[in-house]
């Protein structure tokens, strides 16, 4: 009599890694000369039409990389967001059958971090849709990115704004740790381009379009090569000086009519002031709780916000002014992409980093809201 083989099936260990990650980037890129020729065009249409009102002021290629470090963003919709009679995406909408187009873009990150980690979709138990703007209240976009992915198990979606990513790696981390799953995907579509106003001078060119993906597994089914999760800490503090009021229970009024608060605003030297201290002071209390040396940290990968906020952190935090090999930027050709810049600059720049050597995936935005996931790299 034949005997049947089991499949063996290794002791979790409770201990969470991060496995692998994952990049969505559209195919079309806005360039800083592109978006100022497009808000110019429009400043001279707006002020030709209200001529007893103060005149719009242009914006200038040299004006936004100075306030930001930005060069070019990428976008879903490209046309749309420089026309200066529309400047703002211009989407097709999609039957209630068709996979939505924030879901599409998180599958595609999703797939990607999936691939690299030698994991089949039955082999995840959570999906967590960890973004700023979701595109609809529900059904919830982590249970249609679960549907899509064709994984059997439970999903919800969270916000807390260029944060999310953090918080979600926290709370995968935590589920891992309690058993209750041994896989679990933390995805971050962004298309921040729809809740940014184009037609603002001092905003107009932060945001960009992205999805990124993070698989966190039990170390005892991690790939040979992978980083463990040494610690994370979460922070919160209201503030009103990053808003976005639009929600369900108001309407967008027409375009060009008034309602800024509906879309993106901030008091950015506000912003600038208190965030910096916070985010920097957050590092190096969990940094000592851990027993870490900031100044051994081999890398930074910082929110992409502001290239003047992340050059400031990563002085506080190493005690000198960070290398780009140090603090890595992808601000400069992604803009801000909210709670996926981090996991950006973490995709792209890990690869030369050698077994033993630590970490730090952080993030901070509205609410105000902070993440620090400090990592090693194994195998």
């Amino acid at each position: 009599m034949q005997e049947t083989q089991v499949a063996t099936i290794p002791a979790l260990t409770g201990r969470p890694v991060i496995s692998a990650s994952g990049l969505f980037t559209p195919p079309e890129s806005i360039a800083n000369e592109e978006l100022v020729a497009s808000f110019n065009a429009f400043v001279d249409r707006h002020n030709a039409a209200h001529p007893d009102a103060e005149p719009l002021a242009y914006s200038s290629v040299e004006f936004i990389e100075k306030a930001s470090g930005i060069k070019a963003r990428h976008v879903m919709s490209k046309a749309a967001v420089l026309d200066p009679e529309v400047m703002c995406p211009r989407l097709p909408e999609r039957a209630n059958d068709e996979i939505s187009v924030m879901a599409e873009i998180g599958v595609a990150a999703a797939k990607q971090a999936l691939e690299r980690a030698g994991r089949k979709p039955e082999d995840v138990g959570a999906v967590l849709c960890a973004a700023s703007n979701m595109q609809r209240a529900y059904p919830a976009m982590a249970i249609e990115i679960q549907h899509a992915l064709g994984i059997d198990g439970y999903g919800f979606d969270m916000n807390v704004a260029c944060s999310s990513a953090t918080f979600g790696i926290q709370t995968a981390a935590d589920y891992v740790r309690a058993g209750h799953a041994q896989s679990v995907l933390v995805v971050s579509p962004e298309i921040t381009s729809g809740h940014l106003n184009w037609r603002d001078r001092d905003s107009h060119f932060i945001f960009g379009d992205v999805a990124t993906a993070v698989l966190v597994e039990d170390a005892a089914i991690a790939p040979a090569q992978h980083w463990e999760i040494l610690g994370t800490r979460l922070k919160t503090v209201f503030s009103n000086n990053i808003r976005n009021n639009f929600g369900f229970l108001n309407r967008a009024a027409p375009e060009g009519e008034g309602t800024p608060d509906k879309l993106f605003v901030q008091e950015g030297r506000k912003v600038f002031k208190e965030v910096v201290p916070m985010v920097a002071q957050l590092i190096l209390e969990e940094a000592a709780r851990l027993g870490i040396d900031p100044a051994s940290l081999r890398r930074l990968w910082l929110h992409q916000a502001n290239a003047g906020m992340n050059r400031l952190i990563a002085q506080r935090v190493l005690g000198h002014e960070a290398s780009e090999d140090e603090s890595p930027t992808v601000l400069d050709t992604y803009g801000n992409t909210s709670s996926a810049g981090s996991i950006i600059a973490f995709h792209l720049h890990n690869q030369d980093i050698a077994a033993g050597e630590t970490g730090l995936i952080c993030s901070f935005g509205a609410g105000y809201s902070a993440g620090t996931v400090f990592v090693r790299k194994v195998g």
